[in-house]
């Protein structure tokens, strides 16, 4: 790969770092880490940088937000060394996850509105006897298990995970599942349907938990669109830098 990186002009590490809002020793560990071309030293050890350096530097700038700083360096260190596969295998890679964080939300959403005709239907109707609704009061592990086509077994699993928290009946010690539970226990089951793994659901399961419910969850799910959104073009800004770095490379 033909390469000149000392044509044109010649740029001081403080005039580098200025003109991105850096400092002079930001530059140098670029530098050091491969991120940036190695520059040319005077007879006294001074850095002289070029055009060049300063569109890596834009391109490393521009694959942050989008890719994060590990990414980022890698793919950088990769085009300096002339290895231009492997930096398009890790940009790849980045694709690849924030497609997957687009169908975790989809499954996310989808489980959501799964609930939502359960949860009307147990809010739903009359009590079914002297005591009131079975319902409100709570369901066993077996009832519940064998509503939702799933062993009892798999519910315990679930509970050690700390997914689902159900108490214990005071005077038998069983297992008791009040609505909350209920959909918690309908969430991760809809989740798990979709291939998502236990510790993946965790968190989802805190923030419904946190949120009191299902509806205060709209902001959080819109944040996180928006979020995914933002990722998607950034990742476009940083390819747009690196391929001007790469053309710049020649």
């Amino acid at each position: 790969m033909a390469r000149n990186l000392q044509s044109g002009e010649r740029l001081r590490p403080v005039d580098l770092a200025r003109g991105h809002g850096l400092s002079t020793q930001a530059v140098r560990n670029y530098e050091e880490a491969g991120i940036l071309p190695a520059a040319e030293r005077s007879e006294h050890g001074y850095r002289s940088y070029t055009p060049l350096h300063a569109a890596a530097l834009r391109a490393f700038l521009a694959l942050l937000p989008g890719h994060g700083h590990r990414t980022a360096t890698a793919v950088m260190q990769a085009v300096n060394a002339g290895a231009d596969e492997e930096a398009f295998r890790l940009i790849d890679e980045s694709h690849a996850q924030l497609l997957g964080d687009r169908q975790t939300l989809r499954a996310v959403e989808d489980a959501l509105r799964g609930l939502a005709p359960a949860a009307a239907e147990g809010r739903a109707g009359p009590s079914d006897g002297p005591g009131g609704d079975a319902r409100a009061r709570g369901r066993f592990i077996g009832p519940l298990a064998e509503e939702l086509g799933l062993r009892p077994a798999t519910l315990r699993a679930w509970e050690r995970a700390g997914l689902v928290r159900p108490r214990r009946d005071p005077l038998t010690g069983y297992r008791v599942y009040d609505e909350a539970d209920v959909r918690d226990v309908r969430l991760v089951h809809q989740l798990r349907r979709g291939g998502h793994l236990l510790e993946r659901i965790a968190p989802l399961i805190a923030q419904v938990r946190a949120a009191g419910g299902l509806e205060p969850l709209e902001a959080t799910l819109q944040d996180w669109h928006a979020r995914l959104a933002a990722r998607g073009r950034a990742m476009l800004a940083g390819a747009a830098a690196l391929e001007a770095y790469l053309r710049a490379r020649g």
